[in-house]
C-alpha cells in the first residue's frame, strides 16, 4: 500500500472516530434514537421467500401521497397529538414502493384502468375494466375475445375463497376490477346487446365455487326500476330482473344482508354473504351513522369478510377497496376524503389483527392520486384543515393567520382545480361553505371555520369536479413474499407479485 492510501485511511478511521462520541443531546435524541431503532427493524425484516395462502390487496381509491400525509396529521391530531409524529397502520409495514399510474391512453387515470392493471397483469385504456388495450371504449362487440383473467379467477380456480369489499357501489370501476370485463365502466345495470351488465356479472359469476363474500353499495343495480327498496330508493334495471332473488336462488346456502342489523346477524358458520347497503355508494365515514337503514364500517366488513372466508383451507383472496376518498376529493371535500382515509387505516389494521403474517401478504396501495396539496409554512401541530399561522422569525407560532398576497387568510390544504373556485354568490349556504366574495377575487375566510364537515377547500382551477392528478403512488406490504415490493414499480406488477405470492406464477 502507498505512503497516499495509507494517509487516506488513517484520515478515514480519524474521521469515524471523531464522529463516535456525538453529544448526549444528539445521540440522545428522541429523534435520533427512534431513526436507529427503525433502521434495526429493517434490518430484521425477512426475506426469506414463502408462499401466501392468503392474499388481501387493499385499494385506496384515490389516495395519493399528500392525502396519506394530510390523513396521519388529522389522525394524530384527533388523537390530541401534533399530528405530523403519527402514522396510519399500513405505513409501518416493512416493505414499501411507488407505482406508476397512468393508463395506455392517459398520462392521468381514471380507476378502470388503474384497477384493470393491478387485477390482469397488464395495462389498458382508462374506463375500460379488464379488456385488453387494443379495444376501443365502448365498443362492445370489439371487446369479445379480449378479456383478461384477473387475480381474483385465478385465485378462485386454485381452490381458494375469494371476496370483496368496498364502500363504494359493488359494481364501481375498482370493485368491479375484480370480477367483471366490460369496454365501458358505466354499463353497471345495463349493456349494449351481446354484453353483460357489470351487477349480472356479480350475481352469474361461475369460477369455481363463485365469489365468497360481497359487501358493499349498489343496491339499485341489481333490483328493477319497478321496485323500491328499504331506505326508499328506486332500483334501475329496466330488464325486470331481480338480482338479489337470482342470486339467493343460486346459492341457498348463502346469506342475504341489506342493513347494519342484517349484518350484525350473519351466522358465525356462514360461507357465503352478499350484502348491498345502500342504493348507490355507501355514506363517507364520518356520516355512516346517519343511514336510514344502518350500515357496518370499512373495518367491520373487512374483519367479517374475513372471518368467512378463513373457513377455507385452501386459503383465501380478498380485494378491500376504500371508495369514497375518491368521492370526497372530487366534490373538493378534504374533511370528506381524509376521514375516509383514517377509517380505511383502521379497515388495514383489523385485517392484521385477524391473519397470520406467516402465510398471508397484505397489500396497501391506490389506483390514482388528487390534485390536493398540503402548502404555506405552517407551524408544527397547526390544523390540517385550518388556515395557515406560520412561524414568526424567531421560530415560535405566530398568533393569527398569515395573509395571502390579498391580504386573506388561507388554509393548508386545497385542490388544483374543482367546484371551490366557483362563486357562489352571497347566498347564507354559500357564506357558510367558502366565504364571502371579496371583489371578485377570493372569498374572506376570516370569519369560516375550515375544520368543519361542511367546508370545501379552495381551488385554483374551476371545475364541476375536481380530477385526478398522475404522479406515483405509495404500496406497502408486510407478511408473505412482501420484500417483492421496492423501488418504482409499474402499477401492473402488483398483479405479479400477488400471483407469484400465491404460487400462481411461475416467476421465481
Amino acid at each position: 500500500m502507498d505512503k497516499r492510501a495509507i494517509s487516506l485511511l488513517l484520515a478515514s478511521v480519524v474521521s469515524a472516530s471523531a464522529y463516535a462520541d456525538l453529544p448526549t443531546y444528539q445521540s440522545g435524541s428522541n429523534w435520533y434514537t427512534s431513526a436507529q431503532a427503525t433502521l434495526q427493524q429493517r434490518l430484521n425484516s425477512d426475506r426469506t421467500a414463502r408462499p401466501a395462502k392468503n392474499v388481501i390487496l387493499f385499494i385506496g381509491d384515490g389516495m395519493g401521497v399528500s392525502t396519506l400525509t394530510a390523513a396521519r396529521i388529522l389522525d394524530g391530531q384527533m388523537k390530541g397529538g401534533t399530528g405530523e409524529e403519527n402514522y396510519l397502520s399500513f405505513e409501518k409495514f416493512p416493505y414499501s414502493g411507488l407505482a406508476k399510474t397512468y393508463n395506455t391512453n392517459q398520462q392521468t387515470p381514471d380507476s378502470a384502468g388503474t384497477v384493470t392493471a393491478m387485477m390482469s397483469g397488464v395495462k389498458t385504456k382508462a374506463g375500460i375494466i379488464n379488456v385488453s388495450e387494443d379495444v376501443l371504449r365502448g365498443d362492445c362487440p370489439g371487446s369479445q375475445g379480449h378479456e383478461l383473467t384477473t387475480a381474483l379467477e385465478r385465485a378462485e380456480a386454485s381452490g381458494r375463497a375469494t371476496g370483496i369489499v368496498t364502500t363504494a357501489r359493488l359494481t364501481h370501476a375498482t370493485p368491479a376490477g375484480a370480477y367483471a370485463k366490460v369496454a365501458e365502466r358505466n354499463w353497471e345495470y345495463e349493456a349494449p346487446d351481446g354484453c353483460k351488465d357489470i351487477a349480472d356479472q356479480l350475481v352469474s359469476f361461475d369460477i369455481g365455487n363463485g365469489i365468497d363474500v360481497a359487501f358493499g353499495g349498489g343496491r339499485r343495480n341489481f333490483l328493477p326500476n319497478s321496485v323500491t327498496d328499504i331506505e326508499g330508493s328506486s332500483g334501475k334495471r329496466k330488464d325486470g330482473r331481480d338480482l338479489t332473488t337470482e342470486w339467493r336462488t343460486n346459492h341457498p346456502d348463502g346469506v342475504y344482508v341489506e342493513d347494519q342489523a342484517g349484518f350484525d346477524a350473519i351466522p358465525s358458520d356462514a360461507r357465503r354473504v352478499f350484502g348491498l347497503f345502500n342504493s348507490s355508494h355507501m355514506q363517507y365515514a364520518a356520516d355512516r351513522m346517519n343511514d336510514i337503514a344502518g350500515e357496518p364500517s370499512l373495518a367491520a366488513m373487512t374483519a367479517k369478510a374475513i372471518d368467512v372466508l378463513q373457513k377455507d383451507d385452501d386459503g383465501f383472496f380478498l380485494m378491500v377497496e376504500g371508495g369514497r376518498i375518491d368521492h370526497g376529493h372530487h366534490a373538493g371535500s378534504a374533511y370528506s376524503a381524509l376521514t375516509d382515509t383514517i377509517a380505511f387505516s383502521e379497515a388495514v389494521q383489523a385485517a392484521v389483527d385477524k391473519v397470520d403474517l406467516e402465510d398471508t401478504l397484505i397489500l396497501v396501495t391506490a389506483d390514482h392520486s388528487h390534485v390536493f396539496t398540503i402548502a404555506g409554512y405552517p407551524t408544527r401541530g397547526n390544523p390540517i384543515l385550518g388556515k395557515v399561522i406560520s412561524n414568526d422569525s424567531s421560530g415560535q407560532p405566530k398568533t393569527s393567520p398569515e395573509p395571502a398576497s390579498d391580504n386573506l387568510p388561507y388554509t393548508t390544504v386545497s385542490y388544483t382545480n374543482g367546484l371551490g373556485y366557483a362563486d357562489l354568490g352571497s347566498t347564507t349556504d354559500a357564506d357558510a361553505r367558502y366565504g364571502s366574495p371579496v371583489d371578485e377575487g377570493r372569498k374572506d375566510l376570516t370569519g369560516i371555520d375550515t375544520r368543519q364537515p361542511g367546508y370545501h377547500q379552495e381551488a385554483l382551477v374551476p371545475l364541476g369536479s375536481e380530477t385526478h392528478a398522475g404522479e406515483d403512488v405509495s404500496i406497502h406490504a408486510i407478511g408473505a413474499d412482501a420484500y417483492l415490493v421496492q423501488g418504482d414499480m409499474e402499477q401492473n406488477q402488483i398483479y405479479h407479485v400477488m400471483t407469484r405470492a400465491m404460487g400462481l406464477d411461475t416467476a421465481k
